[in-house]
């Protein structure tokens, strides 16, 4: 992580910083550079997580969870409007609504929950064994060589440093292997404000990315290689403990199932201490198309 933002990720902060237009209405937009025809649903998710905190007007209790659906896929050249829903403002709880919408049409929705952290039962499970991220290969160097296949990964938007303890699928594919979980390091691509709504802003970004990867490798398929179609259908976060996302995050996520059409995918965020910070459940539309022998 190089001590200034790279500029991807002061992209992500620039689309992170909502035009406000009323208590409950903010204007998001997409980032000058994208490789998908749809919104990043990790975007939706980041900039819905601003919009719900941004509307508080009694204090800024912590974001505690999150449950967003996806309805539609949202076009990359038009800018997203959020509107906010208050429902509970209470001295240590807050409860909204957050409805992403363009042209007149409902795109994601997303319930958010706010709670002020109370003393309690403590207890979690251990973090997976892997390797210190800066013994890992960065994002680019995973890239090598296959530039041609995983274009749309390539081209992408990298404000996060990601660094895969196992290869990713398109390795993995390569050498005909197949693997039940992944884990991935993850801290953004330099210094955060201190404002704890971004921190966890670009956490519910980054989430939205290798989630589903063991689904496919479950099943020895890759991204760029095998015909595949993915688009997620809900998104659920928890927030356990406070935590800086400009510092590394190991993100462990396997498939507990797939079947109907639909994988799910679900992973937790550790800090490098140990402490778990933040669970994370993704249901998917996940459908491979054999190519013909």
């Amino acid at each position: 992580m190089s001590v200034e933002q790279s500029d991807d990720l002061g992209q992500l902060l620039s689309i992170l910083d909502l035009e406000r237009r009323g208590d409950d209405l903010f204007i998001g937009r997409n980032p000058p550079r994208v490789s998908t025809p749809r919104t990043f649903g990790g975007q939706m998710l980041s900039q819905s997580a601003v919009a719900a905190a941004r509307s508080l007007t009694r204090g800024a209790p912590p974001v505690h969870a999150l449950h967003a659906h996806f309805i539609r896929g949202g076009d990359v050249h038009k800018p997203i409007e959020y509107h906010v829903q208050r429902f509970r403002d209470g001295k240590s709880f807050a409860n909204r609504q957050v409805t992403a919408v363009q042209d007149d049409e409902e795109l994601f929705t997303v319930l958010v929950a706010f709670q002020d952290t109370l003393a309690g039962l403590e207890h979690a499970v251990d973090i997976p064994q892997a390797p210190h991220p800066d013994e890992l290969p960065t994002m680019g160097e995973q890239f090598a060589g296959y530039e041609d296949k995983i274009t749309t990964f390539v081209d992408a938007l990298h404000p996060i440093d990601v660094r895969f303890a196992n290869d990713p699928s398109w390795k993995l594919h390569t050498a005909g292997r197949s693997l039940d979980h992944n884990r991935v390091w993850m801290r953004t691509d330099g210094p955060l404000p201190d404002d704890p709504v971004l921190h966890v802003a670009a956490m519910c970004y980054a989430s939205d990315t290798t989630v589903l990867d063991s689904i496919i490798t479950t099943h020895g398929l890759s991204w760029g290689f095998d015909r595949l179609f993915a688009a997620t259908v809900n998104h659920s976060m928890w927030f356990h403990r406070a935590f800086r996302f400009d510092d590394w995050l190991l993100y462990a996520t396997e498939s507990p199932v797939a079947a109907g059409g639909r994988g799910l995918g679900s992973g937790r965020f550790w800090t490098r201490e140990g402490a778990l910070v933040a669970s994370v459940t993704q249901e998917a539309l996940v459908r491979h198309f054999p190519r013909k022998s």
